[in-house]
């Protein structure tokens, strides 16, 4: 299955966790997909913006860093993720993510269910 940049929806939204608005291109709609998959997205942070910090209960998560810069907070150590930085946090651990730069910050998330 295939789907073109105009089949995939696209929509802004607050995070989760109570953090500020970003853009989502949900990248999972396929019929008969593994139910494992609880998310798979291209993220849009804008400057300033951040994915709150918050706890993995039951999923891990792992982000790709595309293009911008931004810190990324890893069980309450933070560090500099650029593009082509991949992250991951399994179940139990938490993190964060925040835009500290001038441009988008776009990276990937996929999250799997345990």
């Amino acid at each position: 299955m295939i789907k073109t940049k105009a089949e995939i929806n696209v929509k802004e939204e607050p995070n989760d966790q109570g953090g500020t608005l970003m853009t989502f291109a949900n990248l999972k709609d396929f019929e008969g997909i593994n139910p494992k998959l609880k998310m798979y997205s291209r993220v849009n942070l804008f400057p300033g913006q951040e994915v709150s910090y918050h706890l993995h209960d039951g999923n891990s998560e792992l982000y790709y860093i595309l293009a911008g810069k931004g810190t990324y907070n890893d069980n309450g150590k933070e560090m500099e993720v650029t593009e082509g930085t991949v992250t991951f946090t399994p179940s139990g651990s938490s993190h964060g993510l925040k835009n500290t730069g001038d441009d988008v910050l776009e990276f990937i998330a996929l999250i799997i269910l345990d």
